[in-house]
C-alpha cells in the first residue's frame, strides 16, 4: 500500500523539436503508462468536428486566418483535462506554449490537488533533424518545405519553448531523453528515463 502511494501520478508533458516524432513517442508513452495523450491539435479538431460551442469558436477563429487565443485553448484544456480518463495522469502534447499557459496549468491543476509530474524533452541534434525533414520532403515531392523554411521552424520552436523548458528545468522536471534513433530506440529510452524517475508503466504493475 505505502509503495503504491508513493509512485507519482503520471501527469506529463512531452516537448521536442519538429521532426523529433514527438507525436509518435506521445502515443508511445500514453499506451505504457495507460493515460491519455491530449494534443491541443486533436482537441480542436474534435471539438470543430463536434460543432462544440467551443469548436463554433475555434473554427470562426481559424477560418478568420488568427491565432487560437490563450483563454480559449485553456478553456478547451481544463474541459478534456477534467473528463475521467485523465484523472489517474495524462501526457500533454502542444500544450503548454506560452509561460501564460504554464501559469494556468499550474492553477488548474492546483485547484485538484494535483501538479504537472515530469516533462519530457527530446534533445536531437539541429542538422540532424534538419536533414531528416528534408530528406522526408524531397521523398514526399513537397519541394516547397525547403531548407529554409525547415530551420525556420526550429527557430520559432525555440524561441518559444526555450522559456518554458527553462521554467520545467528549474523545478526539478525535466526528464532529457536523446531523441535521435528508430522509434523503438526512442521509446526505450524514454520509458526507461520516467521508470528511473519513479515512474511505473502498467505494463510492469499489473
Amino acid at each position: 500500500m505505502t509503495s503504491a502511494q508513493s509512485i507519482p501520478a503520471p501527469r506529463l508533458l512531452i516537448v521536442g523539436p519538429p521532426g523529433a516524432g514527438k507525436g509518435t513517442q506521445a502515443v508511445r508513452i500514453a499506451e505504457s503508462f495507460g493515460i491519455p495523450a491530449i494534443s491541443t491539435g486533436d482537441i480542436f479538431r474534435a471539438n470543430v468536428a463536434g460543432e462544440t460551442d467551443l469548436g463554433l469558436k475555434v473554427k470562426a477563429i481559424l477560418d478568420a486566418g488568427d491565432y487560437v487565443p490563450d483563454s480559449l485553448t485553456n478553456e478547451l484544456i481544463s474541459d478534456r483535462l477534467a473528463e475521467a480518463d485523465a484523472e489517474q495522469g495524462f501526457l500533454l502534447d502542444g500544450y503548454p506554449r506560452t509561460v501564460q499557459q504554464v501559469e494556468f496549468l499550474d492553477e488548474f491543476l492546483a485547484g485538484r490537488g494535483e501538479a504537472l509530474a515530469a516533462v519530457v524533452q527530446l534533445v536531437a541534434d539541429r542538422d540532424e533533424i534538419v536533414e531528416r525533414l528534408r530528406r522526408r520532403a524531397l521523398d514526399q515531392g513537397r519541394s516547397d518545405d525547403t531548407e529554409e523554411a525547415i530551420r525556420h521552424r526550429q527557430d520559432v520552436y525555440l524561441r518559444e519553448t526555450a522559456p518554458l523548458i527553462e521554467t520545467y528545468r528549474d523545478r526539478g522536471l525535466l526528464v532529457e531523453v536523446d531523441g535521435l534513433g528508430t522509434i523503438d530506440e526512442v521509446a526505450t529510452r524514454i520509458d526507461g528515463a520516467l521508470v528511473s524517475a519513479g515512474f511505473r508503466p502498467t505494463a510492469s504493475a499489473s
